[in-house]
């Protein structure tokens, strides 16, 4: 493989970011390799040099979009504190990526609506194991009377699932009946505080 420079590094990067939001905007359907292209201010010739197709980029927006969030969640999984300090800082950690990526929420939401038809990919098999080991984290705590006890704690990641989702996807909805910008600062302080604050009662035995 050639090792690219500096200044072609710069430009493939500048293609994911544009690519990034003009896919979330307006969907794989509806967005071009030309929409692209004039986003970065290159040809479409130039964007293909370093994107063979425009499967291959969404694939690789999507994967570098995921790269990151599974990143930001293994700092704070990895963690040594446990119990619902553990919980929280999950909460946290995914919450402040979604804030910085709303972009991401756009696109996984797609993505669950057409079935992954564009990704390519099982984008639940490829988060299952994730979804897997956070249940048996629910478990144990409970099996240990840390955590109050549920039938099913699978119901308890749904919920986690649709309020920090939920919130990002339908921000312009939301503006409407909160009158503020949910991307507010002191907005997002207050989801975050609500959300946190709703899994600790939740989770009190």
């Amino acid at each position: 493989m050639v090792e690219q420079t500096g200044e072609q590094q710069s430009t493939r990067d500048h293609i994911l970011v544009e690519a990034t939001t003009c896919f979330a905007e307006q969907g794989y359907d509806g967005t071009s390799l030309n929409d692209i292209a004039a986003a970065v201010g290159i040809r479409r010739q130039s964007l293909l040099h370093h994107f063979g197709s425009k499967e291959q980029l969404y694939s690789e927006v999507f994967e570098r979009l995921l790269g990151n969030w599974f990143e930001r969640l293994a700092d704070a999984i990895s963690s040594p504190v446990q119990g619902i300090e553990k919980v929280e800082m999950v909460l946290a950690a995914g919450f402040d990526f979604f804030a910085d990526q709303p972009e991401f929420v756009t696109l996984v939401r797609r993505e669950a609506l057409d079935n992954g038809a564009h990704l390519g990919i099982d984008l639940a098999g490829v988060l299952r194991p994730m979804w897997d080991r956070a249940v048996n984290y629910f478990q144990r705590e409970m099996d240990a009377g840390t955590f109050r006890h549920y039938d099913d704690p699978r119901q308890l990641l749904l919920t986690g699932y649709g309020a920090l989702l939920s919130y990002f996807s339908d921000a312009p909805f939301l503006e409407g009946l909160l009158d503020v910008d949910p991307y507010d600062r002191d907005a997002l302080d207050a989801r975050r505080r609500h959300i946190t604050s709703f899994y600790r009662m939740a989770l009190s035995p």
